[in-house]
């Protein structure tokens, strides 16, 4: 198994998930820079946490033309796996990877801090882990929107993978992250990658990536 993560110029997540790929899961993984077409073959692509070109029009919506991006794209389009983190969350839904939008939190602030998420017991991916998990979240556009018949979608296909249990943001119904219909794209706001390393403190985010990656082993 090999994974690349995209860094964008306003990127700041991204020697971090690296680091927990490489160190706690013995996967190999690249650096690939966002101006770049992506050489060689990956099983999975993450587009990390941050601010891609410091969150210019609105997050994402410039990142999603990266030469990388198109690349991604492809990628996904043929089966590979793709995880998008916070910023990388916005950028996929931007780039049309996952339905929904991401929008200003509620209180029109930045929220830090630890939050408890509900995995959706009905998720393919996230659906047998045991929750509340303690994540953290670091952002101002985490507000997730989608119309009725988006969520209705959603809902019935079990595309829905995580909820807030007390909601940060004023995400509609609490959704915190989201899988496309085949689970091989995935999307969340809070930070896995923060809640691995004991060094931190936080663990609770070592069962998330644990199952995306046996989700991968599984397919």
């Amino acid at each position: 198994m090999k994974a690349g993560v995209i860094t964008f110029p306003g990127s700041n997540c991204d020697r971090d998930i690296q680091t927990i790929l490489e160190n706690f899961f013995k996967v190999p993984t690249d650096m690939l820079w966002h101006a770049d077409s992506i050489q060689g073959s990956y099983d999975l692509l993450v587009v990390p946490g941050g601010f891609s070109y410091g969150d210019y029009l609105r997050a994402g919506a410039i990142a999603r033309f990266a030469p990388a991006m198109q690349d991604l794209l492809k990628h996904s389009q043929k089966g590979g796996y793709v995880l998008g983190i916070c910023n990388g969350f916005q950028i996929l839904c931007e780039s049309h990877l996952l339905p929904g939008a991401l929008i200003r939190n509620q209180n029109l602030k930045h929220i830090c801090k630890d939050v408890s998420l509900l995995p959706e017991s009905s998720n393919k991916v996230f659906g047998k882990l045991q929750g509340p998990l303690s994540i953290p979240v670091s952002h101002g556009e985490g507000n997730y929107r989608a119309d009725e018949d988006t969520l209705k979608s959603l809902q019935d296909n079990s595309q829905i993978a995580f909820r807030y249990q007390d909601n940060p943001n004023g995400s509609i119904e609490n959704i915190a992250g989201i899988t496309s219909k085949d689970g091989r794209v995935m999307g969340m706001m809070p930070h896995p990658e923060r809640a691995t390393d004991p060094v931190n403190g936080k663990t609770q985010g070592k069962p998330i990536m644990e199952a995306i990656l046996n989700s991968m082993q599984a397919a």
